[in-house]
């Protein structure tokens, strides 16, 4: 039988994760059944969203993940064995797949797809720049924020996952891009890096509002929110009549469950007939060939300066995640898996 290494929670977080909120147990494999497979994962996504999964509560779009479970990303592998119509051993495919060696995958697996590896593109970008924290500002942009040249876009989360990607697709498609980042050495990387025509610092002003008009004097066509909290409230005040407020993710409140941070000029959104909408990747499946493409072009042409913040082995997973939800990294977070380069 397989060995399988896996990581389940042990604790729930009180706040920022920690490391002893996970612990790694070590068995046997599981056989795939009727209509599954078995996948030996190789590039697992860090992503923030797996906070909200770790209470145990009802806020999130996914059950809590129980004490003693695996924990679930966005991940990427190989067919082992398959019992499932349409795929076969050797296969690489991509869904949502438990932190561990091997994986059971079916039918229903979220965002399940089968990958055509390029040659040139490392496996690990397929669970980032060329999976979904590189397609949902592509998405994001395009189909909810129906964005157009000429206009001011303000990426929060400058440089993460999905903010250095989606800043540097919207200078490509002519837009003025104005980045919100934490720190001097983040600013830098924004503006030295990935393009930016301006970036604000919020953790060196005390006046988020005034920092933004500043930066945006006339005003904010789209604003892509990878943060919520005081920084999305601030935006409000700062937005174009009609403007577009994306919201992909709110990590301000992720390590706050029980007490998110309040919004004060929501009634902005009235004055300004502003459009605010959440949106899912999973339920944008028509657009993610075209966003893959984009990037793969963004690539292999060079306007796109992809930033990954990888660690290898099972073992640093906890180590990885709980990094990224300290707000230190820079780009995306991504764990190679240590196992041989094919599947058996």
């Amino acid at each position: 039988m397989l060995q399988n290494r896996k990581v389940v929670l042990a604790s729930r977080p009180d706040g920022n994760p920690k490391e002893d909120n996970f612990r790694i147990e070590t068995g046997e494999a599981a056989e795939p059944g009727p209509g599954e497979m078995l996948v030996r994962v190789r590039a697992i996504s860090m992503e923030p969203a797996i906070r909200g999964w770790l209470d145990d509560n009802d806020k999130n779009y996914f059950e809590p993940i129980p004490i003693g479970g695996t924990l679930m990303a966005l991940s990427m592998g190989q067919v082992v064995k398959s019992n499932l119509e349409g795929y076969d051993p050797g296969d690489f495919v991509r869904g949502l797949m438990g932190w561990e060696d091997y994986t059971i995958v079916n039918a229903d697996t979220v965002l399940l797809t089968k990958l055509d590896i390029a040659a040139d593109m490392p496996l690990t970008y397929y669970v980032g720049v060329l999976g979904g924290s590189g397609q949902t500002p592509i998405v994001g942009l395009d189909v909810i924020g129906r964005m157009k040249p000429g206009e001011t876009v303000v990426m929060s989360a400058a440089v993460g996952a999905v903010g250095h990607i989606g800043a540097q697709y919207a200078k490509h498609k002519g837009c003025r891009v104005v980045g919100i980042a934490g720190g001097p050495e983040k600013c830098r990387i924004a503006l030295d890096e990935m393009g930016y025509d301006a970036v604000i610092d919020y953790k060196s002003t005390d006046d988020l509002d005034a920092a933004i008009r500043e930066a945006c004097p006339e005003g904010v066509d789209i604003y892509y929110d990878n943060v919520g909290g005081p920084t999305l409230d601030a935006m409000f005040n700062n937005m174009n009549t009609f403007g577009r407020i994306v919201c992909c993710g709110m990590i301000a409140g992720y390590n706050r469950a029980d007490d998110p941070p309040p919004l004060y000029n929501a009634w902005q959104i009235v004055t300004r007939e502003l459009e605010l909408k959440g949106f899912l990747l999973y339920s944008y499946g028509e657009h993610l060939d075209a966003a893959l493409e984009t990037n793969i072009d963004g690539l292999r042409s060079g306007w796109l300066n992809y930033r990954e913040n990888k660690m290898v082995g099972i073992a640093n997973a906890p180590r990885l995640f709980c990094e990224l939800m300290s707000g230190r990294t820079v780009g995306k977070s991504v764990l190679e898996m240590d196992l041989p380069e094919r599947a058996d």
